[in-house]
């Protein structure tokens, strides 16, 4: 049987650098989804996180293709806070957050043909409690507008908690490679 070909259903920087970790030849491809059109407000945090993974992956599948989608979110007091695009706005997710807990939720869908496997992650981020200055100097240091929730743990942004709930660390910075390394495991790569 001839081997299939790893596909990342990304252009996220993030998820190639992880992905790379795992050591698979893969190529990072766009997936064909309008995310934006594609946000259910009636959804639940994990419920929408799941719909857009799946809906990534199952963009590029192919019966060659090993094909793995993504999607990141956070979930606060009951509604999602997404990427700030902007200093001013991280400022102020921080800002919201600073003092309490959330949950980062990520999840990741692959098709290995027609075959689908689903995995989510939810870590629990217990963030410290910081003036505007402080928060202001860490938009600074990291400019993390690009991020769920405008932090970057593999950066400075670790220094905004106090303490992580997580199965597994790289979930936070966008793929849960434990869990994924399971699941390419057994595809034919």
């Amino acid at each position: 049987m001839p081997q299939k070909q790893l596909i990342l259903a990304s252009t996220s920087k993030y998820r190639q650098e992880l992905l790379s970790r795992l050591a698979y030849s893969y190529s990072a491809q766009a997936p064909l989804v309008d995310e934006e059109k594609e946000k259910d407000p009636s959804l639940a945090p994990q419920a929408l996180a799941e719909k857009l993974a799946d809906l990534k992956a199952a963009s590029l599948k192919a019966a060659d293709k090993v094909v793995i989608g993504g999607d990141q979110l956070v979930s606060f007091e009951g509604r999602i806070i997404g990427k700030a695009h902007t200093p001013e706005r991280a400022i102020e997710q921080l800002m919201s957050m600073q003092g309490k807990t959330h949950d980062l939720i990520t999840a990741i869908c692959v098709y290995d043909g027609d075959k689908k496997i689903a995995y989510t992650d939810i870590t629990r981020m217990h963030m410290k409690k910081m003036t505007r200055a402080q928060i202001e100097r860490y938009v600074q240091l990291d400019n993390p507008i690009d991020c769920a929730g405008s932090y970057k743990i593999e950066k400075h942004g670790i220094m905004l908690f106090d303490k992580i709930e997580s199965q597994d660390f790289t979930a936070i910075q966008g793929l849960p490679l434990i869990e994924l390394g399971k699941i390419l495991e057994n595809a034919n790569l």
